[in-house]
């Protein structure tokens, strides 16, 4: 058995580093270099060190116990990309949207993406040096989630964090989607 979670979120928001710092294996990555043709098309605000970005995907695994895995599918940043995110979308058990509070606007189009297909989801805060910190529910009012959105803080470059990131993740798509079935059932 294999559960499917997707991370998503803005340009430059540390998906790739999530997947890697997370993942048993080591990642497949579609890392290209930023080129001259993008200039006018990707926002480096707030990233600009940024040298690469993800084209396709990333992946990742990791082994629950025998017979249990989770795969991670990193998707890209950019709109250019998005026509991806259906088919990753595909059997997902549930997503976390990776939020950078320097541009929080940036995890927008992935909340509505997820929100739109009824796929469970929480928002992830990474932190990244010298931002100013904010509280969960601040972030929560700030993207008008549901209240029942889980909103959590990581480190997308730890392990540990990005674990539990995860957990919250599959334990809120756990009542979500027993939550469906006992409609199904009730109704």
């Amino acid at each position: 058995m294999t559960l499917k979670i997707l991370i998503a979120g803005g340009f430059g928001v540390g998906k790739t580093t999530m997947v890697g710092s997370v993942s048993e294996i080591r990642p497949l990555r579609t890392e290209e270099q930023l080129s001259l043709a993008g200039a006018g098309v990707d926002d480096l605000g707030g990233v600009e060190q940024k040298t690469t970005t993800t084209v396709a995907m990333d992946f990742g695994r990791i082994t629950i116990r025998e017979g249990l895995s989770v795969y991670l599918f990193g998707t890209p940043g950019q709109d250019r990309f998005w026509f991806l995110w259906d088919e990753l979308a595909t059997g997902a058990l549930g997503a976390v949207v990776l939020a950078d509070t320097r541009r929080l606007t940036d995890c927008f189009p992935a909340v509505d993406f997820f929100e739109h297909r009824g796929i469970p989801f929480v928002v992830a805060v990474n932190r990244f040096a010298g931002t100013r910190d904010f509280r969960p529910e601040e972030v929560s009012r700030a993207l008008d989630l549901e209240t029942d959105t889980p909103v959590v803080i990581c480190d997308a470059r730890r392990k540990e964090s990005g674990k539990e990131v995860l957990i919250n993740l599959v334990e809120h798509a756990g009542r979500v989607h027993a939550a469906r079935l006992l409609a199904e059932v009730g109704g």
